[in-house]
């Protein structure tokens, strides 16, 4: 260990209170990796020679916390347990062979194949296949040759403990994600979708993606970044559509880091970057609120968005033309991109909500783009605010975010800075109708209801009254309708066929 102690949480000593002596129960997995290095632990995986499923639901009891069953057959159990007021997880295992050796052989990286046992001394590291030695020379290695054909979504793990602790991938493990990375192709989809969401949700998505696509193994978990690449476009443009798909991404992460407290201040060191955020500052708590939702099994919101960037242009290939000029053009592209997001949403098993919204957000992504070229430096006008908002919903925050990367990701070097903060502005206007004057410009109180239309105009169910309704709101952010009187004559005036 180099002198260099293990540094374990009380949560560790807690566990151990409730074990007997002879218990053979060890601590493996990234969890010695981590107290190694001194990184805070998450969540911690057992390993015991029997049944993990009681020893997990005794967890569970003693700290009053919920059990789970995961795997009769594997005998694998989840306690969740308040700790420190959060939710950490202890998964608990038998062997995965007849030993404790065993078990440790067939993990995926020898930098998690550490084991300490638990009722023993917590600073004896037990490292048969010298995963200490990796971790102290930052470096990637398989436990066996077998670790990757065995189950091919670690290639997917090896890119993030590579990017995760700035580690190299040792050669021999490297070419073996290289020979396996199709197979992923034909893993189980919803491993593949956590996996890659992991990647996704981490501080470099961008520098994963490239490195997953120079293994081979992007394109059989996106099919769609295969058509991309070397996909010229006309300028503005500085970069083929893969690479300026990168720097979206790459900007689009930053951005976001940067809403997050206490964050890196070397993300907004970037100028055109930091003009954003400092825009947006007075909504920054909202937008900080907004991106820490979670979709089902706590996937975070901006794995979402990073792969929306992913997929924001998928559908200029089939919607490339040349133009007598020479001048590139791919008109429609976004609508072709929502269809193709929603399918690959499928593909990946992601709920019909993260579906939906990954939909909206590739079909929606130029419409700020759009507005600003429509307003020459100035603002969009309350009727435009109120369309957008009612085109896109709450995912007009994100439509937002994307927008001002895909912006960076197209200009490079070539932003003009003027040009820069009159897109800004833009932006704000848009963000500051929806955070802090919603009743306002986004969706005003209604003056009357569609019982009302139909109670006092004799109307009947149907589309007509939304309509009304819509037009009505409409009315009412552009400052023409107040009072209910003033809609009941203004929708009199509507059904004659005259100009309210």
């Amino acid at each position: 260990m180099a002198g260099r102690p293990l540094l374990w949480p009380a949560s560790v000593d807690a566990i151990r209170a409730i074990l007997t002596p002879d218990q053979e129960v060890y601590l493996v997995g990234g969890a010695v990796r981590d107290a190694y290095l001194h990184r805070p632990l998450h969540d911690i995986d057992l390993a015991t020679p029997d049944d993990g499923r009681p020893l997990a639901r005794r967890i569970a009891n003693y700290f009053g916390g919920d059990y789970y069953s995961l795997d009769a057959e594997r005998g694998v159990g989840r306690a969740l347990i308040p700790w420190e007021g959060a939710q950490l997880t202890v998964d608990v295992a038998q062997f995965r062979g007849p030993d404790l050796l065993i078990d440790l052989q067939k993990r995926d990286f020898t930098l998690n194949a550490m084991a300490v046992r638990l009722p023993g001394d917590l600073q004896s590291i037990i490292d048969p296949l010298g995963g200490l030695d990796d971790v102290q020379a930052k470096r990637v290695r398989q436990c066996s040759p077998e670790s990757i054909p065995t189950d091919p979504v670690r290639v997917l793990r090896a890119v993030r403990a590579s990017i995760t602790f700035g580690l190299m991938i040792e050669p021999e493990t490297r070419q073996n994600l290289k020979t396996y990375a199709a197979r992923l192709a034909t893993s189980s989809p919803e491993r593949v979708r956590d996996e890659f969401f992991h990647l996704l949700a981490g501080q470099q998505p961008a520098r994963a993606l490239q490195v997953l696509f120079h293994l081979g193994a992007l394109q059989h978990v996106i099919p769609e970044v295969r058509a991309i690449q070397h996909l010229l476009q006309s300028t503005p443009h500085q970069f083929d559509v893969w690479h300026h798909t990168l720097h979206t991404v790459e900007h689009l992460a930053a951005l976001l880091s940067s809403f997050v407290p206490n964050h890196d201040d070397n993300l907004t060191a970037n100028v055109q970057r930091g003009a954003a955020v400092f825009s947006l500052a007075d909504m920054r708590t909202h937008i900080t609120q907004h991106l820490h939702q979670t979709w089902p099994n706590q996937r975070p919101h901006r794995a979402l968005l990073i792969l929306a960037a992913l997929l924001h242009d998928a559908g200029k290939p089939a919607t490339r033309t040349v133009e007598d000029d020479g001048r590139i053009r791919f008109l429609r592209h976004e609508q072709v991109g929502e269809q193709l997001a929603l399918e690959r949403a499928a593909a990946l098993r992601l709920s019909n909500d993260e579906g939906q919204r990954l939909g909206t957000l590739v079909g929606h992504h130029m419409r700020p783009l759009w507005l600003y070229n429509n307003v020459s430096g100035s603002t969009p006008s309350a009727r435009a605010i109120y369309r957008f908002w009612r085109a896109t919903g709450a995912a007009g925050v994100d439509i937002c975010l994307l927008s001002m990367a895909d912006y960076l990701g197209t200009y490079g070097a070539h932003l003009d800075q003027h040009d820069w903060l009159a897109f800004l502005k833009v932006q704000r206007a848009l963000l500051e109708a929806y955070f802090l004057r919603r009743e306002v410009a986004v969706a005003p109180p209604p003056l009357l209801t569609g019982q009302d239309l139909l109670d006092q105009f004799a109307l009947q169910p149907g589309p007509l009254i939304g309509d009304l309704l819509d037009q009505m709101s409409e009315a009412q952010v552009e400052g023409n309708l107040a009072t209910r009187d003033e809609a009941l004559d203004w929708v009199q005036r509507l059904l004659n066929g005259q100009t309210p």
